[in-house]
């Protein structure tokens, strides 16, 4: 026995710029019968949360799929999946498409290469999911619009519950955070954790999408921006806060990445701060109020 639920979404082309549209939604549980082997031209995260299963690949190999695991579904590439005849399994799915695709394949948060892919827990996907499914009401008018969001948080949530990433993210990308403002190059970051820095690109690659060189500079634009906007620092000092020596440098960077000149920037965003600029992070569940 199983129970099967699933709306389909056919969004116009003017939802389709918005980068990333829902097709479709599912949630299913019991002694599922086998899907496939078929052929899709879209994506599909089939996110099992409970029992076991198989995944097979093109040649016919079968891997077992304990939960909570997560099987992408690629356009273009053949498929053949089903839950444990016995037990069954719980699953959702979530058909989607568009160029947006093309980006989060680029910063690994969709991996070809890793059609299964262990999970901590499915307790943030199931919430995304579960906002795709209140919104698929019939005669909903924001229906494209909420399913899209509800796909990139999907997307960041599945990222984050990785089996290989603890709760604080990716350890390597913590020490790179911690160093960031130090006046470091990229190898002798990689020295300081024992890598090579082949060894760090990979890894950086593999957990933010992008160079050692790009994440940490993104760290330091963030925090020189927040120093511009909410002191008085000259700019000279700021670079060195960030981790820069040579002001001009910092200034010709900061130009290019940003599209602005520091001082230009500081004219635009900068205010005085009563009281002083708070580094704590605020509490969504108790955000700050007046009175």
């Amino acid at each position: 026995m199983y129970h099967t639920w699933m709306r389909y979404f056919t969004p116009s082309p003017v939802h389709h710029r918005l980068g990333l549209v829902c097709l479709g939604v599912g949630l299913q549980h019991g002694t599922l019968p086998p899907v496939g082997p078929r052929v899709l031209d879209h994506h599909v995260a089939v996110v099992v949360h409970a029992g076991r299963g198989w995944s097979a690949t093109p040649d016919g190999t079968r891997t077992p799929v304990t939960a909570p695991a997560l099987l992408w579904l690629l356009p273009g590439v053949p498929h053949h999946y089903g839950a444990d005849p016995h037990t069954g399994w719980d699953e959702s799915f979530v058909d989607f498409t568009g160029p947006a695709t093309s980006t989060y394949t680029e910063l690994g948060y969709i991996e070809p290469d890793r059609p299964l892919v262990p999970l901590a827990d499915t307790a943030a996907a199931r919430t995304a999911i579960g906002r795709i499914t209140r919104a698929a009401r019939r005669g909903n008018p924001l229906l494209e619009v909420e399913t899209a969001a509800a796909v990139h948080e999907l997307l960041v949530a599945l990222r984050r519950a990785r089996a290989d990433t603890d709760a604080d993210g990716d350890p390597v990308l913590q020490a790179l955070a911690r160093d960031a403002f130090l006046p470091l190059s990229v190898a002798e970051h990689a020295a300081r954790h024992g890598m090579t820095p082949a060894a760090l690109r990979t890894a950086v690659r593999r957990g933010a999408g992008c160079s050692p060189k790009d994440y940490l500079l993104a760290i330091r634009l963030g925090h020189a921006k927040e120093l511009l906007a909410a002191t008085e620092l000259p700019v000279a000092a700021v670079a060195r806060r960030v981790g820069y020596t040579d002001p001009a440098y910092f200034s010709r960077l900061f130009t290019r990445r940003v599209g602005t000149a520091p001082v230009r920037f500081r004219a635009r965003q900068g205010h005085h701060v009563p009281g002083g600029w708070s580094t704590r992070v605020p509490d969504p569940d108790d955000p700050p109020r007046i009175g």
